[in-house]
């Protein structure tokens, strides 16, 4: 049985290391909440399927062998006409990032409900989307209410991460789309920001935002704080646990992670509180190391991460 499938666009990355205009290389990558996503998972032992759309150029060659030699089911992916999305990273001031991205008309953004209910057929324990497919476009927004939708019906966990780009829609856009969805989603995972696009709109304060969204159905509401840590709130109450502390090197990636490993650890079986430590471990090692997923560790890794700075493991 496939573990987790999730779907969407996968790009093409280029990291700077100054600003483009002032020229110099670009170091060449892929990129993708759900691919991050996917590849975390793999690296921790499970079996994972990822469905979206690549071009059929040697971009689309690079997100398919990269992905496929990460260990990542990609059998239901698809290389169509259109281009693979690019995204671009260079470093700005200290600490700031800036991403600019070429997708308009890329293949990978003209995923709908026709690439996604065929891989439903075979059953995976969860389904994990995101909204950054749900702000591609209509269809690709319906490719996720489908998924949302059939999975929840089929008795199968649905996992659902905010993930709000301004770039690609307002905070009024995304609320539209993203509240009818929650009836069917299971795990709600945001950050303290993101609360608001996913609950209903009377609900104010986090506490409301909270209790609104489980009376809705939504079983668990994982709420991520950054460099103070995460908080799940479930029916019982809540639970939360601190960040890892690490040198932080880039954050690009970090919420991908702890998504990563919070269901790696829910797929294990694992109470809440190991669920969340094990999410904080995978997003320090993603902080700690550059790129989206590269640094993401595998499951006999995860203790490294509280070896002693400067050590070296013999």
């Amino acid at each position: 049985m496939i573990d987790v499938l999730t779907f969407g666009e996968a790009m093409v990355s280029l990291r700077a290391d100054q600003p483009i205009r002032a020229g110099g290389v670009l170091r060449m990558s892929v990129a993708g909440a759900e691919t991050n996503v996917a590849i975390g998972l793999a690296r921790l032992g499970h079996l994972v399927r990822w469905v979206g759309l690549t071009g059929d150029d040697e971009f689309g060659g690079l997100v398919l062998r990269t992905l496929r030699a990460e260990g990542v089911d990609t059998d239901m992916a698809e290389r169509t006409e259109g281009p693979t999305g690019l995204v671009a990273f260079e470093p700005r001031i200290a600490e700031v990032t800036r991403v600019s991205y070429y997708r308009s008309g890329s293949a990978g953004s003209s995923i709908g409900p026709q690439h996604v209910a065929p891989a439903l057929q075979q059953l995976p324990r969860i389904v994990h989307a995101t909204g950054i497919t749900a702000a591609l476009g209509s269809t690709p927004l319906e490719a996720v209410r489908t998924a949302v939708r059939r999975a929840k019906s089929a008795g199968v966990t649905v996992s659902f991460d905010v993930n709000h780009r301004s770039k690609l829609w307002s905070r009024d856009g995304a609320a539209a789309a993203l509240r009818p969805l929650m009836p069917h989603v299971d795990i709600l995972i945001a950050s303290d920001d993101e609360l608001a696009l996913a609950a209903p709109a009377g609900a104010v304060t986090e506490a409301e935002q909270v209790e609104a969204l489980l009376v809705s159905g939504v079983r668990e509401v994982v709420v991520k704080r950054g460099a103070h840590g995460a908080e799940v709130f479930d029916a019982s109450g809540s639970t939360a646990r601190p960040a890892v502390p690490v040198t932080v090197r880039d954050t690009v990636g970090a919420g991908d992670a702890f998504v990563a490993g919070y269901l790696s650890g829910l797929l294990d079986g694992e109470t809440v509180e190991r669920r969340l430590e094990r999410a904080g471990t995978v997003g320090a090692f993603a902080v700690t190391s550059t790129g989206d997923w590269e640094g993401l560790p595998e499951r006999n890794e995860l203790d490294l991460i509280r070896a002693t700075p400067g050590s070296a493991i013999r």
